[in-house]
C-alpha cells in the first residue's frame, strides 16, 4: 500500500492540529481517571442525592459523626445539586484553613444570605472578594479592635450589672425572700442583645423598639434569628428557585422589609446627631464609626447605606446567639456536675472574696472558670457544623481531588470529640484544660479545637464574646448560688436546627449569696 505525500505545510497543519487534540483530550480523560475523590457513601438517589441521609430524627452533627466512623475524617455527600465536603478530623480541618485557605475562603450562596443579608453584602456571609477584604478590615481593625472594645468596655459592664441586680431584686420579691425559680436563657439572652445593641447603635434592646412600630420591630427580629436556619429548597435544587415551598422566601422578604425601615431610622438618627456635633469621639458605636469610614463610599456594587447596615445587623446576629448559647450550656453543664460547680465557687471566694463582686481585671487569674468555658465551647460549640464555606478553585486535601464549587462542612461536634485527643471526649472535664491540654486556646491556633473557626473566615467578634461570656458567668456564679429545680440531672437533649440549644428550657433556683448592699454599692463605684 503507498503511504500518501503530505506535499505541503498547508495540508500537513490540520493534520498535526488533530493528532494534538486527540492527545489533549487522551491527557484529560487519564488524568480525570487519576484524580481520586474523597469517598462517598453509598445509596445517593438520583437528583437529591444523599439528602435522605439527613433526617430530622436526630441533629445533622450526630448523622454525619456516624458516617464519618464509616467512611474517615473526610468523606464527599452530595446534596441536591452540591458537592459538600464533610470533614471530621482535625488534621484534614488543619489543611483545609491553612494550605487551602484562600480555595476555601468563600461561602456558598443561599436564600437566606440573600433575602435577610442585603443581596449577600452582609459581610460574614458574602462570598471571598475585594468587598469581603475591605469590611473585614474595617470590622477587624476599627469595630472590634482592642482600643475600641476598650472605649466601649463600660457597657458590658454595666448590662451585667443591671441584669444581676434584677435577679436580686427578683429573689427578694419572690415568697420568702430569699430565692426564686429564674429560666436562664431568657435572661443570658437579655444580656447578649443589650450589650450588642448598645455597642452597634447606641440603644439598650429592651428600650430600642419603644414608640411607632416598636413591637413589629421586635418581632421581625425574632423571625430574623430564627429564619435563617430554615431549609428552603432551591438552595440545594437551583431550579426551584422560581417556588416558594413553605413560604420561607416570603416571610424572609417580609421580615427584611421590616427590619430595614428599623436600621434606616437608626441611620438616621446616627446621621443627624453626627452632623448636629453632639457625639465625642469616646461615645461613638459602631454605627458612628462606620458613617465616618464609609458614609459617602461606594464599592462592589452597594452603597454606603447598604453597607452599614449589613456590618451592624451581622454583629446583633453574631454576638447574640454565641453568647446566649454558651452561657446556657456552661451553666447545665456545671450543674450535672456538683464537684466542678463548687471549684468554680471555691476559685471566686479565694481571689474575689465576699466584700465584693467580679471585676474584668480578676478574670484573667481565673483559672479554672477560663478552663470551664473552655470545655464548654469542645463540647457545646455555637454551631457544631461550621458555616458552609464553597472552593473558588481546584485543591487537594488529604491528598484528595477536591474540585472548584465545593462546600466545606467541617463538623466541630465530631472533631472537638476525637478520642485519639481527647481522653473520655464525652465527659464534661474542665480539669484537662488545667492538665493535658492547658496550652490550647480557642483562637483558632489549636486545629484540634476551633469553635470559632479558622483561617480567614474565624469569627472577628471572638474576642468580645469571651469578654461578655466570661464576666456575667463569673459574676452570676460569684452572687448566687445556683440549683437545679429537682435531684433529677437536667435534660442535655439538644435541638435538631442548625444552631444547637438546649430543647428544655434551663430553669434553676437562685438564692443570693452576696448581699444585695454589695452588688448595689458596685454599680456606683
Amino acid at each position: 500500500m503507498e503511504i500518501p505525500h503530505i506535499s505541503s505545510p498547508a495540508t500537513a497543519l490540520p493534520l498535526i492540529f488533530a493528532l494534538l487534540l486527540f492527545l489533549y483530550a487522551l491527557f484529560t480523560i487519564f488524568s480525570a481517571h487519576r484524580k481520586r475523590l474523597p469517598p462517598q457513601p453509598r445509596g445517593a438517589w438520583p437528583v437529591i442525592g444523599h439528602l435522605p441521609l439527613l433526617t430530622a430524627k436526630e441533629p445533622n452533627h450526630t448523622t454525619l459523626g456516624k458516617l464519618a466512623d464509616v467512611y474517615g475524617p473526610i468523606f464527599m455527600l452530595r446534596l441536591g445539586a452540591n458537592r459538600t465536603l464533610i470533614v471530621s478530623g482535625w488534621e484534614v480541618a488543619r489543611e483545609c484553613f491553612t494550605v487551602n485557605d484562600k480555595a476555601f475562603a468563600s461561602r456558598p450562596k443561599f436564600a437566606a444570605a440573600q433575602l435577610l443579608g442585603y443581596d449577600y453584602a452582609m459581610f460574614g456571609l458574602s462570598p471571598y472578594g475585594s468587598h469581603w477584604s475591605h469590611l473585614r478590615k474595617i470590622v477587624t481593625l476599627e469595630l472590634l479592635a482592642n482600643h475600641r472594645l476598650e472605649k466601649l468596655r463600660h457597657i458590658p459592664r454595666s448590662e451585667v450589672q443591671s441584669s444581676i441586680q434584677k435577679l436580686h431584686q427578683l429573689c427578694k420579691s419572690s415568697d420568702g425572700g430569699k430565692k426564686a425559680l429564674v429560666e436562664m436563657e431568657t435572661w443570658f439572652g437579655e444580656i447578649a442583645l443589650n450589650t450588642i445593641f448598645r455597642m452597634v447603635v447606641g440603644k439598650r434592646f429592651t428600650t430600642a423598639f419603644e414608640g411607632s412600630g416598636g413591637a413589629e420591630y421586635r418581632h421581625a427580629l425574632e423571625d430574623f434569628f430564627n429564619l435563617f436556619t430554615v431549609f428552603v429548597p432551591s438552595d440545594l435544587f437551583p431550579f426551584l428557585k422560581w417556588f416558594d415551598f413553605g413560604g420561607h422566601k416570603k416571610a424572609m422578604k417580609k421580615t427584611a422589609k421590616v427590619m430595614d425601615e428599623m436600621l434606616d431610622k437608626w441611620l438616621t438618627e446616627h446621621r443627624e446627631r453626627r452632623n448636629s456635633g453632639e457625639v465625642a469621639p469616646e461615645e461613638q458605636d459602631f454605627m458612628h464609626v462606620m458613617l465616618s469610614f464609609i458614609d459617602t463610599e461606594e464599592f462592589s456594587g452597594y452603597d454606603a447605606d447598604t453597607i452599614i447596615k449589613s456590618t451592624c445587623l451581622a454583629l446583633i446576629l453574631g454576638g447574640f446567639h454565641t453568647t446566649t448559647t454558651e452561657m446556657t450550656w456552661a451553666l447545665s453543664l456545671l450543674l450535672n456536675r456538683e464537684e466542678a460547680y463548687e471549684k468554680v465557687q471555691e476559685e471566686l471566694d479565694e481571689h474575689v472574696g465576699r466584700d465584693r463582686v467580679v471585676k474584668e481585671s480578676d478574670l484573667k487569674i481565673l483559672i479554672y472558670l477560663q478552663a470551664v468555658v473552655k470545655e464548654t465551647l469542645r463540647m457545646y460549640p455555637a454551631a457544631q457544623l461550621s458555616v458552609p464555606h464553597e472552593s473558588t478553585e481546584d485543591c487537594t486535601i488529604a491528598g484528595y481531588h477536591i474540585p472548584a464549587k465545593t462546600r466545606l462542612w467541617v463538623n466541630l461536634y465530631k472533631l472537638q470529640r476525637d478520642p485519639s485527643v481527647w481522653e473520655n471526649p464525652d465527659q464534661f472535664c474542665p480539669e484537662r484544660f488545667l492538665t493535658t491540654q492547658k496550652n490550647f486556646d480557642v483562637k483558632g491556633q489549636n486545629p484540634q479545637l476551633i469553635p470559632f473557626g479558622a483561617g480567614r473566615r474565624i469569627c472577628p467578634a471572638m474576642i468580645f464574646a469571651l469578654q461578655v461570656l466570661h464576666l456575667s458567668f463569673a459574676r452570676l456564679l460569684h452572687e448566687f448560688e445556683i440549683r437545679r429545680p429537682s435531684e433529677e440531672p437536667l435534660d442535655m437533649e439538644e435541638t435538631a436546627a442548625l444552631n444547637i440549644t438546649k430543647k428544655v428550657p434551663l430553669r434553676v433556683i437562685l438564692t443570693p449569696r452576696l448581699s444585695y448592699e454589695v452588688c448595689e454599692f458596685s454599680s456606683r463605684v
